[in-house]
């Protein structure tokens, strides 16, 4: 307990993986949200479209959206969690 009061203990590591999960499920739910928002904006210009076309723009779009931020989200926890396991590293070489 003295480790975690004085700092010399982190419960960041364990943190960072509940928030990946966490973040990890809500992207997709913040692509849908995101394809929603676009076809608000562009409504006058997807009337235009064929039904095959919007399907194609709309499923295209979510799924780039999708998959840019999911690798996005576990770079930045990758190299976050990296940066603690150097961390220990160095702890243990003291």
């Amino acid at each position: 307990m003295t480790d975690f009061l004085t700092f010399q203990t982190f419960i960041t590591p364990t943190l960072l993986i509940i928030m990946y999960y966490i973040g990890a499920v809500l992207i997709p739910i913040f692509s849908w949200f995101f394809l929603h928002w676009i076809k608000k904006v562009y409504k006058t210009e997807i009337e235009t479209y064929t039904p095959f076309k919007k399907t194609f723009i709309g499923s295209t779009t979510f799924f780039l959206c999708f998959f840019s931020l999911e690798i996005l989200w576990r770079v930045i926890f990758e190299f976050f969690i990296a940066y603690f396991d150097i961390h220990d590293a160095l702890m243990k070489l003291t």
